[in-house]
């Protein structure tokens, strides 16, 4: 009986479940690098060299191990380019009698799986993928009957299962959660610790100088490239944030500063997200490190949260909505993606910023990410489908189960409600609340009107004026409902002017 063994990229650690019972004298593991996967959207460089990368080196630990591993290089004069093609050639190499994967992390692989057996004439055993903490069947089952699908409720149910940040049947300290002490606005007298970095060895050269050849047209640029490439410097890198970050990133976690791309955040998306490492240990790291007061809750508690909480949340809602959520657009934008969201050339500062550090490091924490970059996309209305794709293009960590909930329902509001609450839309005083990027622009962040205003501010107004039919019924923004309805005729005609004004401009370019 021979099994062959399918590992997908972002699937990059011994314990999962496609691996688990395997025959190491008679299966074969099967890992390929190819064309299909690497430009059905244009990747950052970085993005693809880490992946390319980190499948190399897991390749190489499994062969340490004894596994019997065919691995296809991009560059193998018969590689076929897709996965089917890829598997169909292995199985006539190898003649297995069955074929083992494990779930797959997009839907557009799930699809093309489910024709696998059939055109194959063997046997696909697809396994859960059992990294992640809560399963597709039970967050199905916990939104079954449910008017709404708040994150909040799911992660309460998610520490009590899994007995993370409990004390005596109770949250520790009291709360579920302390994002509310977690909103300070940055000083630049912080002491920021410089991030992890990793010096790339011989296997991850060879593939910058791959990529630099055969994607030279992709975003972003490709060095340096300090990127963890293996498990064990996947673990040193969790080991820094904890040791080095995580006891401010409570605190600061919501915070911007010019050229501090990293601020206190941990680094560590990537990783989890191709398996390098997985969830339980990072949340069990960061408790350990509260209890031995090494960092105090909020810090700890927000960190967790991410992880056991929104990140196990939103896949959730990715494999319950799929596949009508990527079509979800409650808003009807429309608008084009301007063109300097792939170069950063643009007079507000605040994009300036975010935008060149995402091109330079294939990263932006999530406020840059939520209340800069896709606040202004927001506002401006642009088309939900050509926001997915620069999300999904532009971040290491970013695959499609996690990157689209983020953007279609919390950044867009596209899903009309079922993730987000409310439209997270701000003017410039959020942005110049927690950054220092409004000091360095050209537009003035606290004037309303004219020339010199901050867009953010007019787009804001404009955007719940032009969106009113549609929101004006939400509770959490009834508040704002009635301080626009407090204002003049002529205050009015200038925020609409000065919106339309800008979104002309917008469009030209």
């Amino acid at each position: 009986m021979k099994t062959l063994r399918f590992i997908l990229g972002d699937q990059l650690n011994t314990a999962i479940s496609s691996l688990q019972k395997c025959d190491k004298s008679h299966d074969i593991v099967l890992m390929c690098e190819v064309w299909q996967e690497a430009t059905y959207v244009k990747h950052h460089k970085k993005k693809l060299a880490l992946i390319f990368s980190a499948m190399r080196h897991f390749a190489q630990a499994l062969k340490q191990q004894q596994f019997q591993v065919d691995y296809i290089t991009l560059t193998d004069p018969h590689n076929s380019g897709s996965f089917f093609e890829e598997l169909k050639r292995a199985v006539k190499r190898h003649k297995p009698n069955n074929i083992v994967v494990t779930f797959p992390g997009e839907y557009r692989v799930w699809q093309d799986l489910q024709t696998w057996a059939d055109k194959l004439g063997i046997t696909v055993e697809v396994r859960e993928d059992d990294r992640f903490l809560c399963s597709r069947e039970e967050f199905a089952k916990w939104a079954e009957g449910r008017k709404q699908l708040r994150m909040e409720y799911f992660y309460r149910q998610m520490r009590q299962k899994h007995h993370v940040l409990i004390s005596n049947g109770k949250p520790s300290g009291g709360k579920w959660n302390y994002d509310s002490a977690n909103r300070k606005p940055p000083t630049t007298e912080l002491n920021i610790p410089p991030p992890y970095q990793q010096q790339a060895d011989k296997i991850t050269q060879e593939v910058i100088k791959l990529v630099e050849e055969k994607f030279s047209d992709h975003f972003g640029e490709l060095e340096p490239f300090d990127f963890a490439v293996t498990r064990e410097q996947a673990l040193k890198a969790l080991h820094y944030f904890i040791q080095h970050r995580l006891r401010y990133f409570g605190d600061y976690q919501d915070a911007m500063l010019a050229n501090e791309p990293w601020m206190f955040h941990s680094q560590i998306s990537c990783y989890l997200n191709c398996g390098l490492l997985v969830p339980l240990e990072c949340i069990k790291a960061a408790e350990e490190a509260y209890q031995q007061k090494q960092a105090p809750l909020n810090a700890v508690e927000g960190f967790i949260r991410q992880i056991l909480g929104w990140r196990e949340y939103v896949r959730g809602i990715y494999w319950l909505t799929m596949p009508e959520y990527a079509q979800a657009n409650f808003l009807q934008a429309k608008r084009d993606l301007p063109e300097f969201f792939w170069t950063g050339d643009t007079d507000l500062n605040c994009l300036r910023q975010c935008i060149t550090e995402t091109k330079q490091n294939a990263y932006a924490h999530h406020i840059q990410r939520l209340m800069v970059l896709g606040n202004f996309a927001l506002l401006t209305g642009i088309d939900p489908k050509q926001v997915n794709e620069w999300y999904l293009i532009v971040y290491a960590d970013a695959y499609e189960w996690v990157e689209m909930p983020n953007v279609t329902g919390m950044i867009l509001f596209a899903d009309g409600g079922k993730l987000a609450s409310k439209p997270y839309a701000a003017g410039g005083a959020y942005i110049n609340k927690m950054s220092n990027y409004c000091k360095q622009c050209r537009y003035k962040v606290n004037e309303k009107q004219g020339e010199q205003a901050c867009p953010f501010n007019y787009l804001y107004w404009h955007f719940l004026s032009k969106n009113r039919v549609k929101l004006a019924k939400n509770p959490r923004l009834a508040m704002m409902y009635n301080t626009f309805d407090k204002m003049n005729a002529q205050q009015i005609s200038a925020i609409n002017s000065d919106a339309k004004k800008f979104l002309r401009k917008l469009t030209k370019h």
